[in-house]
């Protein structure tokens, strides 16, 4: 062999080499672009149960769960062997301002379960978490992700309500948000809004070091002075940030003929 061509093809294999080298450590973020590019054909991709749970199916699965291990930094609470795959489940349970456990204890949890392969086929929310994101407004709220603004630096993902269909539906009311939550820790005043803030610990083992702080879930409600109803909740669960504005979803009926 020539030994110019040689030394070129080994060239051009040895950067390949480093760029799959270099690669393998964020493929997961690669496997949650491409679940993400899914949404923009949401029915093809997803389908929604909404019966006493709410769950998100995933019928062309892509991300493995430790992937979910790799952009959270952290583990589930508990792991139930399924007869094909797995099904992990995140416990967050309500604590004081010094993380101890409230009691009688209140608690939430998201289950995932993995295909044989270990890649995620549906996402589950318990009926607690539903009293602060109703399912019309969640699964709208999902659907708008798609075509949504991408913060790389941040790592976020921001919804475009714009960009779907608005929704009829009744905003969750302060006395029935409150008889499931109960007190929180604070509640803050802003013009003609309150903000009612709740802490929830992820149940977790094992957290890697410098995400300590992940396991903590701070979730604000915020609600309208005048009408008692719950118009946006914010929080990050097991890494996973949540923000819903739920009037930018509601249909202006007062524009509709």
């Amino acid at each position: 062999m020539n030994p110019h061509l040689f030394k070129a093809r080994w060239f051009r294999y040895s950067i390949l080499l480093i760029l799959i080298l270099s690669l393998n450590g964020c493929l997961y973020w690669i496997r949650a672009y491409q679940t993400y590019l899914q949404l923009s054909n949401f029915d093809q991709n997803f389908s929604i149960e909404d019966q006493k749970q709410f769950t998100v199916y995933f019928k062309h699965p892509i991300l493995y769960n430790q992937d979910l291990v790799s952009l959270s930094k952290l583990q589930p609470s508990h792991i139930q062997p399924l007869t094909q795959g797995s099904r992990w489940r995140y416990i967050f349970r309500k604590v004081d301002v010094n993380q101890k456990l409230i009691q009688p204890e209140l608690n939430f949890f998201f289950d995932l379960d993995f295909n044989a392969e270990n890649r995620v086929t549906q996402w589950t929310f318990s009926p607690l978490f539903l009293q602060i994101a109703p399912p019309k407004f969640l699964e709208v709220s999902l659907r708008s992700l798609a075509g949504g603004e991408i913060n790389k630096t941040k790592r976020q993902l921001h919804a475009n309500a714009a960009a779907i269909s608005k929704i009829h539906a009744e905003l969750p009311q302060k006395n029935t948000v409150i008889s499931q939550l109960g007190a929180p820790i604070d509640i803050q005043q802003q013009n003609d809004q309150e903000i009612y803030i709740y802490h929830f610990l992820l149940e977790t083992h094992d957290i890697e070091a410098g995400y300590e702080d992940r396991a903590l879930s701070i979730v604000k409600l915020t609600f309208d002075k005048n009408t008692h109803e719950l118009i946006q909740m914010g929080g990050r669960f097991a890494g996973l940030k949540i923000s819903i504005h739920y009037r930018q979803f509601l249909a202006d009926e007062n524009n509709e003929s």
